[in-house]
């Protein structure tokens, strides 16, 4: 007879960052010390954690993997023996033009273990809205990860990759049952997208969506906040208030089975089908 798996701790910490880096990491690797001093085996901090301002300033703050930007979060991780996910901050490229947006999951020896560059960019102009255009300033990834926290499954996207759903699917196939969604996510959509968007992932992959997100930030275009923990059958177990502070939740491997099993999307695909799209366009 199979044991049950092991439940995992999880805390989302959501942040105000502004242009202080230093000030900005500071902040944040005292919440997740936090976080994980009041019981938290994963911590997930959001998007752009050390830089929130102009492109200029975010090129400037970009660092190295491992580097200034990781290792005080990596002793955290070492000391408290936990897993943390740094959401994402500017890694250098050979472009420095363009740093790569990048999370990086640090485990409990403090060593990096796996890192996900962002691979699609925040381009785009909305009616009344946020108009941005994220590949100015930042080199696409092209690699999709997921990786293991005790056991369980974990695939790691960023903010923007939310509206692809293509790549939570694939990210599921390959074993994820924990979906990280680190976000600057504006306040003019996550108003109307945000939980929608979130919840959607979680159902159509019966998977736990973890989302540690901004609030706040430069003038002109504020973040949405509502940092969320969902789970499989798309139901919102954990949500931050409009402030900077931390969430706890429990991730329950044995209710990821328990929905796949009840509603088996990932075994009734007929992914043959969709690529023979017929029909009269006029």
């Amino acid at each position: 007879m199979l044991r049950p798996m092991a439940r995992l701790r999880v805390a989302l910490v959501q942040l105000d960052a502004g242009a202080d880096v230093e000030r900005n990491v500071a902040t944040a690797v005292a919440l997740a010390d936090e976080a994980v001093a009041a019981g938290a085996r994963l911590v997930a901090l959001p998007e752009y954690l050390q830089y929130r301002g102009t492109d200029e300033g975010f090129r400037a703050s970009a660092r190295p993997i491992p580097g200034p930007w990781t290792e005080p979060f990596a002793d955290v991780a070492q000391r408290r023996e936990a897993w943390l996910l740094v959401g994402s901050h500017a890694e250098t490229s050979d472009d420095p033009a363009r740093p790569y947006n990048t999370s990086v999951l640090i485990a409990p020896d403090g060593s990096i273990a796996t890192t996900y560059r962002k691979i699609h960019l925040f381009d785009v102009a909305v009616d009344a809205g946020p108009v941005d255009r994220e590949s100015a300033r930042v080199r696409p990834g092209d690699r999709a990860v997921v990786t293991t926290v005790d056991g369980i499954g974990l695939g790691l996207t960023i903010c923007y990759d939310l509206r692809f759903p293509e790549l939570y699917r694939s990210l599921a196939l390959a074993g994820a049952e924990v979906l990280a969604v680190p976000a600057n996510f504006t306040e003019r959509t996550g108003r109307d997208h945000w939980e929608v968007l979130l919840r959607a992932r979680a159902i159509e992959n019966g998977a736990y969506v973890i989302a540690p997100s901004q609030i706040g930030g430069p003038p002109g275009q504020p973040a949405f906040g509502r940092s969320m923990v969902i789970d499989p059958w798309g139901t919102v177990i954990a949500q931050a208030p409009d402030l900077v502070g931390i969430i706890h939740a429990e991730i329950d491997p044995e209710r990821v089975a328990a929905v796949r099993r009840q509603i088996p999307v990932l075994a009734n695909r007929r992914p043959g089908t969709s690529a023979a799209v017929s029909g009269v366009m006029s």
